[in-house]
């Protein structure tokens, strides 16, 4: 399971905001890392999280025994980072959100050209970092999808070979 994530916001504030009121997370200071930093809490009772840092933090590892930092830096426009979450919300709600901050939002379908296997919306904080939405009714067809036997009979049909081993 994964507990928390860390993203960059260019306007942390303001990410932190528009996601709390998203998600209904609690959105709290996490001064400790570097300054400015918010963590959004779900409350979950698994510790679910996402840090929001500033544009531009990098992590940089300690040497020896002293623990990894967050610095001040400057970041990329776009990165090949991404996470699904999964969400009691109705669709048009997040599009309205998204709408209203002037960020994009879609809803599609993912898996091989032709062969639909699960629907999300595309959810772009600041048109920059992807956040993948599945409202409960997307979820059952995603989880059918998420198993490691789902994922390589895909493969092997998109591709006419065959299953990987375990």
């Amino acid at each position: 399971m994964i507990h928390h994530v860390s993203i960059p916001a260019r306007d942390v504030s303001h990410v932190a905001k528009v996601l709390s009121e998203l998600t209904g997370w609690k959105a709290r200071p996490f001064t400790g890392p570097v300054a400015g930093a918010i963590m959004l809490l779900a409350e979950d009772g698994h510790g679910t999280a996402i840090e929001l840092y500033p544009d531009g933090s990098t992590l940089t590892p300690g040497e020896g025994d002293r623990q990894g930092t967050i610095e001040p830096g400057t970041g990329p426009q776009l990165f090949p980072f991404h996470l699904l979450l999964s969400l009691d919300v109705d669709p048009a709600e997040v599009e309205r959100i998204a709408a209203r901050e002037g960020w994009r939002a879609l809803r599609c379908w993912r898996g091989p050209p032709g062969k639909p296997v699960f629907e999300l919306i595309e959810f772009w904080i600041e048109n920059r970092v992807m956040v993948e939405i599945a409202t409960p009714e997307m979820l059952p067809d995603y989880l059918r999808a998420a198993t490691a036997q789902a994922h390589d009979e895909m493969l092997a049909a998109m591709r006419g070979a065959s299953v990987l081993p375990a």
